[in-house]
């Protein structure tokens, strides 16, 4: 008879489930409170602190966790935005849009407002800045855009645009759940007039989600 260790999968299983609760636990009260602390977060998670630390040593790992969760996010969301042969500013929209759900889902990662925090910001942002700066500089040559910056140096304004509009949403004031104004900022910010950049962003919003 053969005998041998139990197998693992279970535990490991557990284990997944687990981490997965701690960090939406965490993504709602960080959302809630940007100094709330790990115990808290650990009670809303319905788990013990012994076990939010096994995950998560201390504070800085959760935040890498959550940062680097949106980071692969706005990847997928990129890769879904993707339309071979989209005009700039239809390729640009559509990136905006895409990733405004990502951006609500993290964005009380832009609320800690910690150096570190920033540079994580940074760090999950430069695939999407790498892109906007393709369709920009895509569009500065085929005159959509406008040429008055280097695509680089627009793409960064593009994304604080889109990073104040984020930022600015309160239960309070206003919101844009499907990230209609900032993509049309975005567009107005590289040179599309208003009028023809909320047109824009209407026709991407009556699209199938398909390319």
């Amino acid at each position: 008879m053969m005998t041998g260790s139990p197998p693992r999968l279970p535990q490991r299983s557990h284990a997944r489930s687990n981490r997965a609760r701690i960090l939406t636990a965490a993504r709602e009260e960080l959302g809630r409170d940007p100094d709330v602390s790990l115990d808290e977060i650990a009670r809303a998670a319905g788990v013990v602190r012994r076990t939010l630390y096994g995950h998560f040593p201390n504070r800085e790992a959760l935040i890498d966790a959550l940062a680097a969760e949106a980071k692969q996010s706005l990847e997928e969301a990129l890769t879904a935005a993707r339309c071979p042969g989209a005009d700039p500013p239809t390729a640009l929209a559509r990136l905006i849009l895409a990733s405004w759900a990502v951006g609500d889902r993290y964005r009380m990662l832009i609320s800690l407002h910690r150096t570190r925090t920033e540079e994580r910001i940074r760090v999950a942002l430069a695939p999407t800045r790498a892109e906007v700066t393709s369709i920009l500089e895509r569009g500065q040559r085929d005159g959509t855009f406008a040429g008055h910056l280097p695509a680089p140096v627009l793409a960064l304004a593009a994304e604080s645009v889109a990073l104040a509009v984020l930022e600015s949403e309160t239960p309070a004031d206003w919101s844009d759940p499907t990230g209609e104004a900032a993509a049309t900022a975005v567009l107005i910010a590289a040179g599309i007039d208003p009028a023809s950049a909320r047109r824009y962003v209407h026709t991407v919003l009556k699209e199938d989600t398909q390319c």
